[in-house]
């Protein structure tokens, strides 16, 4: 029988639009911990939180979660989410790692479950998910990555081939807000880590190229809507009236 998967939510302090995001009250309670009970929710496997501050370790384990305490120097959640990984399973119990973002306080756990239904297929590495463009504000915003992939109507998971800044693919049709939540093949995210920034993703400011441009996989399964993630005093407002309000 298949382990089930360890999801791992990346989180900092040094945020540099919001210092501090992880901890910032939503509802009476910490955006980190809104993001953990999502996880747990799904109810897919064990969750911990890969904290670069003791700070952040403290508020998960008083709301009742698991966290470990990572090296604040790592350059990135992947690298964070590794080796969260490795210090929780050293001994390599759990195949899929799945790396689900600190700052998404909004997003549905039914969403995980579809993210690691792309492992499934053996022909992918790892796995994420895509949702809808619906505006022009949202195709055009360089915030928004965009993803090259096309689903046909029978298809639920598809490859992404290409993710990019700017709107892609040219031409009329649906485009792609990409979630960067990953689902990973322990091995593919071994390699990833070990792997320095390449020439595509360094131009870009995507990291997921550097899985494109060394030959792996990456399969696309959608979601209605792209959860929205907290980057600014106004994301934050949002998540606050957002949440209040489903909980008044």
């Amino acid at each position: 029988m298949p382990s089930p998967p360890l999801t791992i939510i990346p989180a900092r302090l040094a945020s540099t639009r919001l210092p501090g995001k992880p901890l910032a009250d939503i509802a009476g309670l910490p955006m980190i911990v809104h993001v953990l009970e999502a996880a747990l929710q799904a109810q897919i496997g064990p969750v911990i939180v890969a904290a670069a501050e003791q700070e952040i370790c403290d508020a998960v384990t008083q709301a009742g979660g698991t966290a470990i305490l990572t090296d604040p120097n790592l350059p990135s959640g992947s690298d964070r989410a590794w080796q969260a990984a490795c210090l929780a399973d050293p001994e390599e119990q759990h195949d899929i790692i799945i790396n689900l973002q600190g700052d998404l306080p909004t997003f549905p756990p039914t969403a995980l479950r579809s993210v690691l239904g792309v492992m499934d297929d053996p022909a992918f590495d790892l796995g994420t998910l895509v949702a809808p463009i619906t505006s022009d504000e949202e195709r055009d915003a360089p915030s928004v990555v965009k993803v090259a992939c096309s689903f046909s109507a029978e298809q639920h998971n598809t490859p992404g081939l290409y993710f990019s800044r700017q709107p892609i693919p040219w031409g009329a049709g649906p485009l792609w807000h990409h979630v960067g939540v990953y689902a990973w093949r322990r091995t593919a995210l071994a390699r990833f880590v070990s792997l320095p920034p390449s020439g595509l993703e360094m131009l870009e400011n995507l990291e997921q190229l550097r899985a494109l441009e060394a030959g792996m996989r990456i399969g696309c399964t959608r979601m209605d809507t792209a959860p929205f993630g907290v980057d600014t005093p106004a994301d934050l407002e949002r998540a606050r009236r957002m949440i209040g309000a489903q909980k008044s």
